[in-house]
């Protein structure tokens, strides 16, 4: 477990690096700064991938800064849209719904499972990523230690709130569950919003929602059924819409974390804010 102050980290279960370069400094991003530095400034944060294309970079080869924050190392969560093997490493293209980004995973040419590694992940498939977020050509990439697939998707929603727990832990200050209190975060999560819609510090912004998952975040707003959620047929009554139509108005809420699955995986409710 680490720390941010009163936020407590979970291990998540990863294991070290697998890339010859692990969790320790080392490589382009960190090679000149490893003579002053040691684990005990190592962070790992989770981040979406819009935070990561706004994180700003002082100076060449200084580490990122999140909220004003250094940031070492980073998780993040997104479905694989593109997948480009290459000698040395496979580059991966990650959409979470805030941005898209490129991860790399550097192959060992000592290692007999490389090739399986080529052919790990599938196109459309969730996975979750430990590693860096590096500059090179003026190009953000994450160069990733572990990839992993994303077995439940409750983990997607999980990793969306802890993002914004963290976030508003540095940006309002103190304890988030407080809103309002201290710090000067600013009146919308600019961790999610990129010219279209997601989630905002006074409530949701639908701005850029199609009118059918406007006319479904509406109907669960006034919906009773609180946190057990409505059932997608329920839904589709409710709106006049067909039972198509309904799931991908859920799945376009899903994605920016305006929604989520409840019992299973045709019943949703709003994401609380």
């Amino acid at each position: 477990m680490s720390t941010y102050g009163g936020y407590t980290r979970p291990s998540y279960g990863a294991t070290g690096g697998e890339d010859g370069g692990g969790f320790v400094y080392g490589g382009s991003q960190g090679g000149s700064q490893a003579a002053g530095k040691g684990y005990i400034d190592e962070t790992l944060r989770p981040v979406t991938i819009k935070q990561l294309i706004d994180a700003e970079q002082p100076y060449p080869d200084a580490n990122f800064r999140i909220d004003g924050v250094e940031v070492t190392q980073v998780t993040l969560v997104g479905m694989v849209r593109a997948i480009s093997p290459q000698t040395t490493n496979v580059t991966f293209r990650l959409d979470d719904g805030t941005g898209i980004i490129e991860v790399k995973q550097w192959l060992d040419a000592d290692k007999h499972d490389d090739e399986a590694a080529k052919s790990a992940f599938a196109l459309d498939q969730y996975v979750r990523v430990w590693g860096r977020l590096k500059s090179f050509n003026n190009k953000r990439h994450v160069g990733a230690h572990v990839i992993k697939p994303v077995a439940d998707f409750n983990e997607v929603n999980y990793h969306l709130l802890e993002s914004t727990y963290v976030h508003l832990f540095f940006s309002k200050g103190g304890d988030p569950t407080t809103a309002g209190g201290g710090g000067g975060g600013g009146g919308d999560d600019s961790m999610f919003v990129d010219g279209g819609y997601g989630a905002a510090g006074n409530g949701p912004n639908l701005n850029g929602a199609s009118a059918k998952a406007r006319k479904m975040f509406n109907f669960l707003q006034t919906a009773e059924n609180g946190n057990e959620g409505v059932n997608i047929h329920a839904i589709a009554q409710g709106t006049g819409m067909t039972v198509p139509e309904a799931m991908n108005a859920a799945e376009e809420l899903i994605q920016p974390g305006l929604i989520y699955t409840t019992v299973d995986d045709e019943t949703f409710a709003i994401l609380a804010y």
